[in-house]
C-alpha cells in the first residue's frame, strides 16, 4: 500500500509540471499582456513600462519566463501579482480555501442524498419511489449549472433569505466566533446547493444501477437462500459491492465540481478559486492565471487520489495488487 501511495504521488510532479508550462505557453500566444494597458494612460511613460515589463520579466519569451516562475515555486514563492498589486502566494491560498470549503460542502450535500435516494430507489424498483428519484435525476441532468445559478440568484433577490454574492458579510470582524460561523454558512449555503445539484442526480443513478446488478448476482440469492432477512442481505452483503464502482468515480465528481465551481464562483460572485482565474485572465496578470491552474489541478489530482485510496481501502483484491 505505501508503494502504491508513493508512485501516485510521484505521478503527481510530472502532470503539474505539464499543466503549468501548457499554460504559460498558452498565455504567451494572447495578444499583449497587463503592461500593454498602461501605454494607453499618458501620465506613464513607455519607458516605465518598459522597465516595469523587464522587471517581471515579460520582455522575455515565455521559456524564459516559465524558468522564473519555477525558480521562485521552489522557494515557496509564486510571484507577484500585476493586477492585485500583492503577492500571489497569499491570494491564491486565501481563495484556494473558498473553493475547497465550497466543493468540499457541495460534495457532502449531494453524497448524502443522491446515495441514500439511489438505494432506496433501487430496493422500490418500478414504484412511485423510483419513478419520482428518476424524475428528479432527470430533471438535475436536464437543467444547466448556468441556468441553476441564476435561478437560485432570482430567488435569493426575491425571498432575500440569502445574500447575494460575497463570502461573508460587511461587518463579519465585529461578530462572535459563533455569530461569525454562522455568517459563513449562510453565504455558503445557496452556492453549495446549486453546486451539489450538478453532481446529485447522476451519482443517485449510479448508485440505482450498481444496487440493482449487485441484487441480482448469485451469492445475493444464496444468502436469501439461507434464509437472511432482506434488510440484512441488503446492507451487508449487496451495498458494499454495490458501493465499490462508486468510489471509482468519486475523483470524477470532484472533477466536475471544481469545473462547476467555476462557473458557479463566476455567476454567484463566490470570492474562489475560478472567479479569481477569470478576473486574473481578462487583466492579463499572466502570472497569477498560470498560479490559479495549477492549483485548481493539484485539488483534482488530489481527488482522484483520495478515491483511489477509498477503493483501495474498500477492496482487498486492489490492496493485493
Amino acid at each position: 500500500m505505501l508503494k502504491f501511495v508513493l508512485k501516485r504521488l510521484l505521478h503527481m510532479i510530472p502532470l503539474l509540471l505539464g499543466v503549468s508550462l501548457l499554460t504559460f505557453l498558452l498565455m504567451s500566444l494572447a495578444p499583449g499582456d497587463y503592461f500593454t494597458t498602461l501605454l494607453q494612460n499618458p501620465q506613464i511613460s513607455p519607458d516605465t513600462v518598459a522597465r516595469l515589463k523587464a522587471q517581471f520579466h515579460l520582455d522575455q519569451p515565455w521559456y524564459v519566463q516559465y524558468f522564473y516562475w519555477f525558480k521562485s515555486v521552489l522557494h515557496g514563492d509564486f510571484g507577484y501579482s500585476m493586477a492585485y498589486k500583492i503577492p500571489a502566494t497569499s491570494l491564491i491560498f486565501a481563495r484556494l480555501w473558498n473553493t475547497f470549503l465550497l466543493s468540499f460542502v457541495a460534495m457532502i450535500m449531494a453524497w448524502a442524498v443522491a446515495v441514500p435516494l439511489g438505494i432506496w430507489a433501487a430496493v422500490k424498483k418500478d414504484s412511485w419511489i423510483d419513478r419520482a428519484c428518476s424524475l428528479i435525476a432527470f430533471v438535475g441532468l436536464s437543467v444547466p449549472d448556468v441556468l441553476l445559478s441564476l435561478l437560485a440568484l432570482w430567488f435569493a433577490a426575491a425571498t432575500r433569505w440569502f445574500p447575494v454574492g460575497g463570502a461573508q458579510s460587511p461587518y463579519y470582524d465585529l461578530l462572535t466566533p459563533m455569530q461569525q460561523f454562522w455568517d459563513r454558512v449562510h453565504y455558503l449555503i445557496l452556492p453549495a446547493l446549486v453546486l451539489a445539484a450538478s453532481s446529485l442526480a447522476g451519482i443517485m443513478r449510479q448508485m440505482r444501477s450498481n444496487l440493482l446488478d449487485t441484487l441480482r448476482a448469485e451469492y445475493v440469492t444464496a444468502a436469501r437462500a439461507r434464509g437472511l432477512g432482506e434488510g440484512w442481505v441488503i446492507w451487508k452483503h449487496a451495498l458494499r459491492n454495490a458501493i465499490n464502482p462508486l468510489l471509482t468515480i468519486f475523483g470524477y465528481s470532484l472533477a466536475s465540481l471544481l469545473s462547476g465551481a467555476f462557473i458557479v464562483e463566476n455567476i454567484m460572485a463566490w470570492p474562489g478559486l475560478g472567479r479569481l482565474t477569470m478576473e486574473a485572465f481578462f487583466a492579463k496578470d499572466s502570472y497569477l492565471v498560470v498560479d490559479s491552474v495549477v492549483m485548481a489541478t493539484a485539488l483534482l489530482v488530489m481527488g482522484n487520489f483520495i478515491a483511489d485510496l477509498l477503493l483501495a481501502w474498500s477492496d482487498p483484491r486492489i490492496r493485493l495488487k
